[in-house]
């Protein structure tokens, strides 16, 4: 789809290989750091459950660590094993029965691992007092974190078969796609940025070094997919920092990355620097979603402060993006969609438990 397609409704719905969303109001992945010992609990499924009832498009899970050392709190959810993965059967089974999809984001929190979580206040978390070491690209902190330790070749390449491996699990427990999480300064963005990756070999320097990582990954876990099964990719497009990643190697990343098989590019920015100087507002990213779609093919989300069912129109009417995401007006109201749906003029079906409240 490019920008010069007409513009889609809100409520018409995306086809993404054999995934077929009803609408494109979607939950942006949003973490909730009540999982235990990795493994998701009936929160996740009242949660995740509550936007479906609510009839979003689909929803992205929030950030799911590959491998224990991955997480960003020791509350977060994983997938690194078959049982952790069974554990997000429940959630699963309620959303199908809505025919709501859900696509779980795969991550790990390089450098930004090993916190607490925002309810037990900010730094290092307890975990580190029993040696949970960080790593990274390179040995640079995230002020005023420990300093993470650099990775080597052999551990990026067994990264890159822990990601493949939960991509595997994603696919046999009943997620209806995968999401790279390689924004907002974790481990994929760390590679991509100048400002956490000064390596010398093959993953740093130049632009395809620093993009080597990410663009690997993606090539083994296309590759690994069924071909009926959608791979998605959330990027960070800029640091917000001089001398940072940007719009321009970002715009030139999701040409690759298209060219991989990735089918849709979820377009976010920040969160790798702490110096970062970000003006926001309502939409204030919406220009970097709109630079990734007049430079690609498939379709392309944005997010950022977007609230009202009709700014969420008018970022696909303007050709800004093909889908919206939004993650704290769900929170808010987790039956946002229904709302927009009735606003815009929009027939949708409600949930029949709910019909008597629909007018």
């Amino acid at each position: 789809m490019s920008i010069s397609a007409a513009p889609p409704h809100l409520f018409s719905p995306l086809r993404l290989r054999g995934l077929t969303a009803p609408n494109r109001l979607w939950v942006a992945p949003l973490c909730q750091y009540s999982a235990v010992d990795g493994f998701v609990t009936d929160w996740q499924t009242v949660h995740l459950g509550s936007f479906a009832v609510g009839r979003a498009g689909l929803i992205i899970a929030e950030a799911t660590a590959v491998v224990p050392e991955g997480r960003i709190t020791p509350h977060d959810a994983g997938i690194w094993s078959d049982e952790h993965a069974a554990a997000w059967s429940r959630v699963l089974s309620f959303t199908a029965e809505q025919g709501v999809p859900v696509v779980v984001q795969l991550a790990h929190a390089g450098r930004k691992a090993a916190v607490r979580a925002p309810h037990e206040g900010t730094g290092p978390g307890p975990a580190l007092q029993g040696g949970w070491e960080t790593v990274a690209p390179s040995a640079v902190a995230f002020e005023p974190l420990p300093v993470p330790r650099e990775l080597t070749v052999a551990e990026i390449k067994q990264l890159q078969q822990d990601f493949v491996a939960a991509a595997l699990r994603a696919v046999k427990v009943g997620f209806a796609g995968v999401e790279l999480h390689a924004a907002h300064g974790y481990l994929l963005h760390e590679f991509l940025s100048p400002l956490t990756n000064h390596r010398t070999d093959q993953y740093g320097g130049s632009f395809a070094n620093r993009s080597r990582f990410l663009l690997e990954l993606t090539a083994q876990v296309r590759a690994a997919l069924p071909a009926d099964y959608p791979l998605f990719v959330r990027l960070s497009a800029s640091d917000w920092v001089p001398g940072g990643w940007d719009i321009a190697e970002t715009v030139q990343l999701c040409r690759e990355l298209e060219a991989l098989g990735v089918d849709f590019l979820d377009i976010s920015s920040g969160g790798n620097d702490p110096h970062q100087q970000i003006n926001i507002g309502p939409g204030y990213q919406l220009h970097f979603a709109r630079a990734v779609r007049e430079a690609v093919q498939i379709p392309v989300g944005c997010v950022g402060l977007i609230t009202t069912p009709q700014q969420a129109q008018q970022a696909l009417q303007d050709g800004t993006a093909d889908v919206v995401l939004a993650g704290r007006q769900f929170m808010r109201e987790p039956s946002f969609a229904l709302r927009a749906a009735h606003e815009l003029g929009q027939e949708i079906s409600w949930p029949r438990q709910y019909r008597a409240a629909r007018r």
